[in-house]
């Protein structure tokens, strides 16, 4: 039944596993960051943690899928685990007590090597032991899991445990759903991965340089790449300066908070949807028409109906409601990009994980470049421009491994049939 449905089966647990996982990471996102200043730092020490972080987070993104290549999946999900304990329990211990700012640097900067190097080599074991004609739903499967555990599940259990265990007990507990997660993950999950073979520490280091070198070897892969900081440009620009649109046209903050829950409650379930119609309408094509073309729309409509409406919460959540679904649109680029890499998919995967956390800084940037001149309009309308880009990107990609696989309708031999070295 999984398998109908994209899961290949032996690692059916690993979904699981990767969805109680990142609800471990997200326990804090909500309320860190407030709560680090009401406990005494300022709001610019409460970023700079958050900006060393999302640059482990970049490091990580980048190297999780030639990692896995070299060690293994296995191996490399534990030492994600690991640091993110370190991480965890020294930012909780030797941090918080005295609100201590450079250890607080130092710790956060540790565990922001953590989910990445764990999920992101799931999501690569994923690609090499799933079929092509199931790959684009089962990234979708991926890519749900994600966010279901990071941004709803994380979310609810810390909205519940804060007022029973207070802020730092349920910093703690995190701890407890990352080794649950572990658990269903590597020990249910009984697949086997055979990582690459390599004869000295000197083949080991060129082969974690592919997640380098594969730009210039593979523009297809480059392209790609490009292709996956457009996707979440407006997810990550958004938040600088939406909030205060909508409140100025009566959408108060609290209801502004609901309705990006709204937001990213579409996206979530079309993360499976337009997996499933990646593998039925194409991959390019659903990237074109529903990630590009469409977020090309719909991202400056979520702008201006607050305008046309009074700040009708009901139009305006319908309309967000799709744009979230949009930017799902462009889940079958995680299936496209590592086909065209041929055997270096652990590579191509790096790549797109590296433009995944590449976005959170590149978002924002943009958004702040460009706000002073033409305004939060103005900034709309280049990320609506950008979404066109990608689709024209994602047009001259050459996929012709795809239209094979569509048209006989035969999973192709797994890449890890051919080599010998076990995990």
């Amino acid at each position: 039944m999984l398998e109908r449905f994209g899961i290949t089966k032996n690692l059916g647990w690993g979904f699981f596993g990767v969805m109680l996982f990142m609800m471990g990471d997200g326990i804090e996102a909500g309320w860190l960051s407030p709560f680090l200043i009401d406990s005494g730092l300022t709001i610019q020490q409460s970023a700079a943690i958050f900006t060393v972080y999302g640059i482990s987070i970049a490091l990580a993104s980048w190297f999780s899928g030639v990692c896995s290549d070299v060690y293994g999946p296995k191996r490399t999900m534990m030492i994600g685990l690991s640091v993110y304990i370190i991480g965890t329990a020294g930012f909780i211990m030797f941090g918080f007590p005295t609100m201590n700012y450079p250890v607080m640097l130092l710790t956060y900067f540790i565990k922001g090597f953590g989910y990445p190097l764990f999920a992101y080599s799931f999501l690569t074991w994923i690609i090499y032991k799933t079929p092509q004609n199931k790959l684009s739903s089962a990234v979708g499967w991926f890519w749900f899991a994600f966010c279901a555990g990071m941004m709803v599940l994380g979310a609810w259990y810390s909205s519940y445990a804060i007022q029973h265990l207070g802020y730092i007990n349920t910093l703690w507990t995190s701890i407890f759903w990352v080794c649950l997660g572990t658990f269903f993950a590597l020990v249910l999950n009984k697949d086997k991965f055979a990582k690459k073979k390599v004869a000295n520490k000197r083949e080991a280091v060129q082969e974690l340089l592919k997640g380098i070198t594969i730009l210039k070897s593979n523009p297809r892969v480059a392209a790609g790449g490009v292709v996956r900081v457009i996707n979440s440009l407006s997810v990550y620009g958004f938040p600088v300066f939406l909030p205060i649109h909508m409140a100025q046209h009566g959408i108060e903050t609290t209801a502004w908070l609901q309705l990006w829950g709204t937001f990213f409650l579409g996206n979530i379930i079309f993360n499976l949807v337009f997996g499933f119609v990646g593998d039925k309408f194409g991959w390019k094509q659903t990237i074109i028409w529903f990630g590009g073309i469409g977020c090309a729309i719909f991202t400056p409509l979520l702008f201006y109906v607050p305008v046309l409406t009074n700040g009708n919460l009901l139009m305006t959540s319908i309309v967000g409601f799709i744009w979230g679904g949009l930017i799902a649109g462009f889940v079958p680029i995680g299936a496209l990009v590592p086909s065209v890499a041929g055997e270096e998919k652990g590579a191509a995967m790096s790549v797109l994980n590296f433009s995944a956390g590449l976005s959170t800084f590149v978002a924002p940037a943009i958004a702040l470049a460009f706000i002073g001149t033409v305004g939060a309009e103005g900034v709309v309308w280049i990320f609506s421009f950008l979404y066109v880009v990608s689709a024209v990107i994602v047009k001259f990609i050459r996929v012709p491994e795809e239209d094979t696989m569509r048209e006989q309708a035969i999973p192709v031999t797994s890449y890890s049939d051919s080599v010998t070295s076990a995990d």
